[in-house]
């Protein structure tokens, strides 16, 4: 009987550390990839082995994919760097981009067991009117993307699709998380700012718009629900409901036993709003 590993990409980060803790539970072998240098390695569960690499350094690639002649290899590659800018970013796009043509070369080089990429629902085309999207089988970075960060992972994840049909024994799966919220975020991602500043009555004011954040825990038992019974070439969204900012400003009340309230401004009013402190900070 082979030895299962789980090799993770992006380990330090907020999914795959909860990745790792879920594999620590269930008392699999992991190795994970982490920047020399990363702050946020602390957090990792003891236990596990880590190799200090990059994504763009075929050597250290070479070093974290060596593995025993009878280990079953699953990868599981969340690295990645979200860019919430609209203008490209060249180191963006390297790491991405190419760092996902990295890891499908030693996938296939070392004949992994399976692969599970991380994608986005942004590298899904949004749809007109509020539709829901659907999962799709081709990914063109081009109209109907939000952001450059979306582009990115359109062109990765068409990568990862290429790779399914140009080698029919290798077994990957595709999961697009929508936004990210939950424990263990120590980087404070978006939700957990805005969670944050809202409790401590720094945020008086939202604009009119939705949620819709997957919990961090879910998604860890989704992707590795994907290593397991994840079909080769299929993609599964996975997220959560719409929740109005209205809705989500309850929520928060709720659960921290607030009677706050903040104000939801229109997107028309919201955008008038900048214009006018565009023009004031030039004046000032």
């Amino acid at each position: 009987m082979k030895n299962r590993i789980y090799l993770v990409t992006g380990a330090s980060g907020y999914l795959g550390t909860n990745i790792c803790r879920l594999l620590t539970e269930r008392k699999e072998r992991i190795r994970a990839l982490v920047m020399k240098g990363d702050p946020a390695e602390k957090y990792l569960p003891e236990g596990i082995e880590i190799i200090h690499g990059d994504l763009l350094n075929t050597a250290d690639l070479d070093r974290f994919f060596e593995t025993e002649e009878e280990d079953e290899v699953y990868v599981i590659h969340c690295a990645g760097i979200v860019w919430v800018k609209v203008e490209e970013n060249p180191k963006v796009h390297a790491v991405n981009v190419d760092g996902t043509a990295n890891i499908i070369d030693q996938c296939v080089k070392h004949h992994v067991r399976k692969l599970v990429y991380i994608s986005s629902t942004g590298a899904i085309p949004e749809l007109p009117d509020g539709q829901k999207i659907r999962e799709v089988d081709h990914f063109w970075p081009g109209e109907g993307l939000t952001g450059y960060y979306s582009v990115t992972k359109a062109e990765a994840t068409q990568l990862v699709m290429d790779a399914v049909k140009q080698y029919p024994w290798l077994d990957i799966s595709v999961v697009h998380p929508s936004g990210i919220c939950g424990p263990y975020d120590y980087a404070f991602g978006s939700v957990t700012l805005m969670i944050r500043d809202y409790v401590q009555g720094k945020m008086k004011m939202g604009i009119e718009g939705t949620f819709n954040s997957v919990d961090v825990r879910d998604l860890a038992a989704g992707v590795l629900s994907a290593c397991e019974k994840g079909r080769r070439g299929e993609c599964y969204i996975m997220s959560n409901e719409v929740v109005t900012m209205h809705d989500m400003f309850r929520l928060i009340n709720e659960a921290a036993g607030l009677s706050g309230k903040s104000y939801v401004l229109s997107e028309e009013i919201a955008h008038a709003v900048v214009r006018i402190l565009a023009i004031v900070g030039r004046i000032t």
